[in-house]
């Protein structure tokens, strides 16, 4: 069996990768697909055959893909030349070209329904996943612990915790969680057409209440409009990213990222850690 990742040299692949690597059979192999060679080939040094992997070259891609029996396909971010979806079509079309029997796509939760404008390109996607014929898993993930180190950050420093989420809860989940679950789904003989993947639920009010006991921090807590929000972020992040995370609190607050399921803990076959569990880790880990 031949696996392929894309996105290789993100967080996300680079975790997929050394899970797969417990997980395929002697026989098995892995190729790292990148938009840099080179930068893949420093990080995959023995064991994972290195392919170049730009999703705005569909030629390339094909080439790529010869060979390859299951697909780990890990979307790209919004904001390029060229649009997601188009960059996406180019992927599952070559995958369909190259012969490819199955993939695994990252996708959002409840892709299918939500209305929440962050889902509108895996909801196409997906689309074009089921149009192509191949077989398929959407991996719809939550939420990465690790997007809200703004607040951990500020949190730590002892700043206030602001947000404009409301009551609107998140399944937060360490992303290496989230790729050790790909990995296993990319393994397994059977697996669902949809995995909704989440952490435990939980408020950001909760997320404030974890940081003071494990920074031993009382910093303020404040629950605010989005324009108080955004108002904040531009203190430190870059312009336009402050209205990236403000639309994100909204649809938080919204409740577009609630959800009932236990896919995550059922695919890995353990608990998913506490919240508490999560951000001290985050305190014990280095950044990778």
């Amino acid at each position: 069996m031949k696996y392929a990742v894309t996105g290789s040299t993100g967080h996300f692949g680079k975790y997929a990768i050394s899970y797969l690597q417990k997980l395929i059979k002697p026989e098995d192999s892995i190729i790292a697909l990148a938009r840099s060679i080179e930068k893949a080939k420093s990080i995959y040094k023995d064991g994972v055959e290195v392919r170049p992997g730009t999703y705005e070259d569909p030629d390339q891609l094909i080439d790529s893909l010869k060979g390859v029996d299951k697909l780990l396909f890990i979307s790209s971010q919004p904001g390029a030349v060229m649009s997601r979806i188009d960059q996406h079509n180019n992927v599952v079309q070559a995958a369909k070209a190259a012969g490819v029997k199955f993939i695994a796509y990252t996708s959002f939760p409840h892709a299918d329904t939500t209305e929440a404008p962050l889902a509108a390109d895996h909801k196409a996607t997906e689309a074009l996943i089921k149009k192509s014929g191949i077989a398929h898993s959407f991996l719809r993930n939550n939420w990465y612990l690790e997007d809200e180190m703004n607040f951990v950050e500020e949190a730590s420093n002892g700043e206030p915790f602001v947000y404009s989420a409301g009551d609107g809860k998140v399944g937060w989940a360490p992303e290496a969680l989230y790729a050790e679950a790909a990995a296993t789904i990319l393994t397994t003989e059977q697996p669902k057409e949809v995995y909704e993947l989440a952490g435990p639920m939980h408020t950001y009010a909760e997320l404030a209440d974890v940081l003071r006991k494990v920074t031993g921090k009382q910093f303020e807590i404040a629950s605010v409009s989005d324009d108080e929000f955004m108002a904040n972020l531009r203190k430190y992040v870059p312009d336009q990213v402050d209205a990236i995370m403000t639309m994100i609190q909204k649809l938080i607050r919204n409740h577009a990222l609630e959800e009932d399921t236990t896919d995550l803990a059922d695919v890995l076959q353990k608990p998913v850690p506490t919240l508490e569990e999560q951000v001290q880790a985050l305190f014990k880990a280095p950044e990778k």
